[in-house]
């Protein structure tokens, strides 16, 4: 799907359109929110922000050799359309073609406008309305249009460049830096000697793919992760397939991985030495007799204190126990011209490195956000049900799950929006406002993850109270409880008509988030 199959791009000149929700965003929450959209509430009139040229978000935007999901695609997948191919670990094309499918069905694409980057969106009180500015990616003009609701459905990522640290020496390397988020299509890596520096689930789904056609493919890391092999097709999900209709078959196989998932969450929380053991005694016997697990997948931290990394069929044991791919243990001293010399003394030859040092978070978008003419810091902010941000009415954002699918959050949140939507019709309002706690500091960070990428971030992130509805649990069964069958109507809400009074701050605004002062 391009710019050019899309509605007419908006015209600067022309008077503001006024739509009754924009959402900002292409990828998988914003096709999910729009479908939704569409069928809870079919009269309210949309459109679809997308700075790119595609529909896709993340699943287009990466390109590198083995992208696929680190969740089951049975929970990954829309509820409402649900993934019905045999894999339960789909490769990014799928996930792509899937998403646009998904689009085309419900008649989404057509309300996507491609190059429309959100720069800026400001909440006027008297006209109950956001004025929304995007610039427009062919022509480098700023158009404007208003909406009733505003919804970022953007992810918590920069698409521009991935987080890429500076390493010691590397001016001298000879040879090519790839940064797995900017993969060019014409890298040849065939018959080369390539090192990915990380651990993460970029790195243990780009080494054993490598390896199919490099010389050799070391996989360095300073610090191990946990890795479990599951299979790639679901064993469960195979058999009902073949024996029920995919309307029986699916909520039976979606709940089934939600139990399990919420369920091996819990246990490692409560009992981490315990998941510990079962995870090394699985690398263990998938790789060699003999084989280092004690230093190469022995992390120094507990189960979920950063997010486990799956591989599917056991792809990346396949290839350290072939030969073709290993894994190292070490820290950079230096780069050389042909390769890498650790601290240990051992010297890497490199053609290729691949630098799968993670994410630069970028809140919102990136967007400038105002009410009233006064700009709002996210940071500043407290988080409503993890969705929506104290003292900004009728706006929303998506982030998934840290120890789940994005989706089954994602999900969640857009059916929610919906609910709210419906209410303000049926009760005269024209806004919904958040409310930080009353009588409680919120000093919660707003992810509880240990995950560099996160810990990088967390100064731009909103925080969280100590209970609901300014706390997000990570935990997909009690937020089912609270966003779709919970009051709409709670101490952290405030629905009106006109321009609201806001309840003042609580004491302890000026807490700490995450041990850090905000100063």
């Amino acid at each position: 799907m391009t710019a050019a199959e899309t509605t007419p791009a908006l015209d600067a000149s022309a008077p503001l359109e006024h739509l009754d929700v924009v959402i900002v965003g292409a990828g998988l929450s914003g096709i999910g929110a729009a479908c939704l959209l569409r069928q809870e509430c079919p009269a309210k009139s949309f459109a679809i922000l997308e700075a790119r040229d595609a529909i896709g978000g993340t699943w287009d935007l990466f390109r590198y050799p083995g992208i696929r999901s680190d969740s089951d695609m049975f929970t990954l997948g829309y509820s409402f359309r649900p993934w019905t191919k045999a894999r339960a670990i789909a490769d990014g094309p799928s996930i792509r073609e899937y998403i646009r499918d998904t689009a085309r069905e419900y008649g989404i694409d057509r309300a996507v406008r491609f190059g429309h980057r959100v720069i800026a969106a400001d909440w006027d009180g008297d006209a109950g309305r956001w004025t929304v500015t995007a610039e427009r990616g062919d022509t480098g003009a700023t158009v404007r249009l208003t909406c009733s609701w505003l919804s970022v459905c953007a992810g918590y990522y920069d698409y521009a460049a991935g987080y890429r640290p500076h390493l010691p020496g590397e001016e001298r390397f000879e040879g090519t830096f790839v940064h797995p988020q900017g993969w060019p299509e014409d890298l040849d890596w065939a018959g080369k000697h390539v090192v990915v520096i990380g651990s993460g689930a970029t790195a243990v789904t780009l080494v054993p793919n490598l390896a199919q056609r490099a010389a050799h493919v070391t996989m360095l890391q300073r610090t191990p992760t946990y890795v479990l092999s599951l299979p790639g097709i679901d064993p469960l999900a195979e058999f009902l397939h073949r024996r029920l209709p995919a309307r029986a078959a699916h909520p039976l196989i979606k709940w089934k991985n939600v139990l399990v998932s919420t369920g091996f969450y819990q246990f490692a929380r409560r009992r981490p030495e315990a998941v510990k053991a079962f995870v090394r005694k699985g690398v263990r016997r998938a790789l060699p007799h003999g084989y280092d697990v004690d230093t190469h997948f022995n992390p120094p931290y507990d189960p979920w204190d950063q997010r486990m990394c799956f591989v599917p069929d056991g792809d990346l044991f396949r290839a350290l126990a072939a030969g073709t791919a290993e894994v190292v243990t070490d820290h950079i001293e230096t780069f050389t011209p042909t390769g890498i010399r650790l601290r240990s003394g051992r010297e890497l030859d490199a053609d290729i490195v691949v630098t799968a040092t993670g994410l630069a978070l970028l809140p919102i978008g990136g967007m400038r956000l105002s009410v009233d003419g006064e700009p709002v810091d996210v940071a500043d902010t407290v988080s409503y049900k993890g969705m929506m941000l104290s003292g900004v009415p009728n706006f929303n954002l998506v982030i998934g799950y840290t120890n789940a699918s994005w989706t089954l959050k994602a999900d969640l949140v857009n059916r929610y929006v919906t609910r709210l939507l419906k209410h303000l019709d049926a009760h005269g309002f024209d806004r919904a406002t958040p409310q930080p706690p009353r009588d409680e500091p919120a000093d919660q960070p707003f992810l509880d993850f240990n995950s560099g990428y996160v810990q990088r971030s967390l100064h731009r992130l909103p925080r969280q109270g100590r209970r609901a509805p300014w706390r997000l649990y990570q935990n997909y069964l009690r937020d089912v409880v609270l966003m779709r069958y919970g009051r709409l109507q709670d101490d952290g809400m405030l629905f009106s008509h006109g321009r609201p009074v806001s309840r003042p701050a609580p004491t302890g605004r000026e807490a700490t988030v995450s041990g850090q002062p905000r100063g």
